[in-house]
């Protein structure tokens, strides 16, 4: 049984108002399926699944889906969330078998970043380009995550994708025959170089400026009023 079981129930009432109403309860929808079974729709608790999520193992691990006595491995697949507030909406959960592949997207660890060459030597910066990364393994093979090394990396260096050491058992789903995707890099930080501001204006010109505007506006308003009150030519 994996670290992560997720209590769930078994859920009839489908559609968007149901989903409300069910979000009202502490509840949020989801389904459960693949592994060569039929789709069921399921609940889970909101804040128990929020606390889960903390753990960044949480997306890139094997889950026990729980449902009375009967429990199933399955992995995350998506995630919706509200826009604004940090609630869940909806999970999608997809069940694994021993013998059949999976795909999933597991985080990148730079590892060594303090004692990097172009950081010590040569008074670099690291900067990750990507974070994660889609693999294809067996469910006992699935990594938590891949460690990149940057220890060895000198100035305006590029780590790439197939430089990242691949544990056995596990694939990438990227071409790097195609594009070998640079993952970090080591370079000089520019120092950004802000335009000097306009000197303003003193306060005595400022006053000035203000005072002269304002009799305009004064004048230009007691035209507009001398010439309403003043007497119409009847036909």
């Amino acid at each position: 049984m994996s670290d992560f079981i997720l209590n769930a129930e078994m859920r009839d009432d489908r559609g968007k108002g149901a989903s409300r109403r069910l979000r009202r309860t502490g509840k949020i929808p989801a389904i459960l399926y693949g592994g060569n079974r039929k789709s069921r729709s399921i609940t889970l608790d909101h804040q128990v699944l929020l606390h889960q999520m903390e753990n960044e193992a949480f997306f890139s691990s094997i889950l026990t889906v729980k449902v009375g006595d009967t429990t199933q491995d399955a992995i995350l697949k998506d995630i919706q969330r509200h826009p604004v507030k940090s609630h869940v909406l909806h999970v999608d959960l997809q069940r694994v078998l021993a013998d059949q592949e999976i795909r999933v997207t597991i985080p990148l660890h730079f590892v060594n970043e303090d004692i990097c060459v172009g950081v010590k030597t040569g008074g670099g910066v690291i900067s990750h380009i990507i974070s994660d990364v889609e693999i294809t393994c067996l469910p006992r093979h699935l990594p938590e995550y891949l460690d990149v090394d940057v220890a060895t990396l000198e100035l305006d260096e590029i780590v790439n994708l197939s430089d990242v050491n691949i544990p056995e058992g596990v694939s990438l789903t990227a071409n790097l025959e195609e594009y070998d995707q640079p993952v970090a890099s080591c370079h000089i930080a520019k120092e950004i170089v802000l335009e000097p501001e306009e000197e303003e204006l003193e306060d005595e010109e400022l006053e000035v400026v203000e005072g002269e505007e304002g009799e305009e506006a004064a004048e230009g308003a007691a035209d507009e009023q001398a010439a309403d009150d003043s007497p119409k030519e009847s036909e």
